[in-house]
């Protein structure tokens, strides 16, 4: 069970800041005990109150965590059998548990949030919505979404492939509907935008490099793992997932975008933006 982050960060102030008990804190966020006691366990910091008891598994614990540390991800049930082989003789599902509180957590990697100027930096992505059924043949919904990064306004338009005509067609609609063209374009691992990629060597397909010349922009590859670098991106094809597409008719491709048109026009551009706030608060 993976517990929330902001229940965690409860359960770790309830116990050592407020000085709750294990039970309270359960009671007062509606979890079970063994839940806070795991997330106390995983959290690593010294217990408020009398040490705990002896048990069975202490005298395992040094080649439970020298296991572990060289070998991570391996399950409980394949440790527990390992430390069967040693002498434990303790029960599969208190070993389960006792596992998940001396288990290492992996290393959360802290990414800068980054901010452009108006007109600089747009983010480009494909996102398969389904199939399509066009007479007899059945074919890939395709949705070319492009996103400013300023101001997170949404180009959205349904293809029934991800060829690269299509995608280029994207482009132009989107360069329409704005009326210009944004001087950066931050693409992900597409296959219409990158042919090979060897560690930072970036070999662009031709046909965009040509169409990026045509048009005056950089075309700019997204760094692999780098998720603050396209999340703008993401999040608007997360978005139109749930607030566009989700439980939405159409008759047929057309219809389907000129219904996507109207939304980007309307409830999409009407939408407040993360940082609208701290501009205010700078512009006042």
């Amino acid at each position: 069970m993976v517990i929330p982050a902001d229940i965690e960060a409860q359960i770790l102030r309830y116990y050592h800041a407020e000085r709750w008990t294990i039970g309270t804190i359960a009671q007062q966020l509606h979890i079970h005990h063994s839940v806070v006691r795991r997330v106390l366990g995983q959290a690593g910091l010294p217990r408020i109150g009398s040490p705990a008891r002896a048990s069975r598994i202490d005298p395992y614990l040094p080649f439970i965590h020298q296991t572990l540390e060289t070998f991570p991800s391996l399950t409980a049930s394949r440790l527990y059998a390992m430390v069967c082989e040693r002498g434990y003789r303790g029960s599969p599902d208190h070993f389960r548990h006792i596992i998940a509180c001396h288990r290492p957590r992996a290393k959360v990697e802290a990414y800068l949030r980054l901010r452009t100027l108006p007109g600089e930096q747009a983010q480009v992505d494909w996102g398969h919505f389904g199939h399509l059924e066009i007479g007899r043949a059945r074919r890939p919904l395709m949705a070319f979404v492009m996103v400013l990064s300023y101001s997170r306004q949404i180009f959205l338009r349904f293809y029934p492939d991800a060829r690269m005509e299509n995608f280029l067609r994207g482009h132009v609609g989107a360069f329409s509907a704005w009326g210009g063209v944004p001087r950066v374009l931050l693409y992900d691992n597409l296959k219409s935008a990158v042919l090979e990629r060897r560690g930072d060597a970036i070999r662009f397909h031709p046909t965009l490099l040509g169409f990026a010349g045509h048009y005056r922009y950089e075309p700019r590859p997204v760094a692999i793992a780098r998720g603050n670098e396209k999340g703008r991106v993401e999040r608007a094809i997360r978005y139109v997932r749930d607030s566009f597409f989700a439980a939405r008719r159409f008759t047929d491709l057309a219809d389907l975008n000129t219904q996507a048109d109207a939304w980007c026009n309307g409830p999409a551009a009407d939408r407040r933006c993360p940082e609208e706030s701290l501009r205010s608060v700078r512009e006042d």
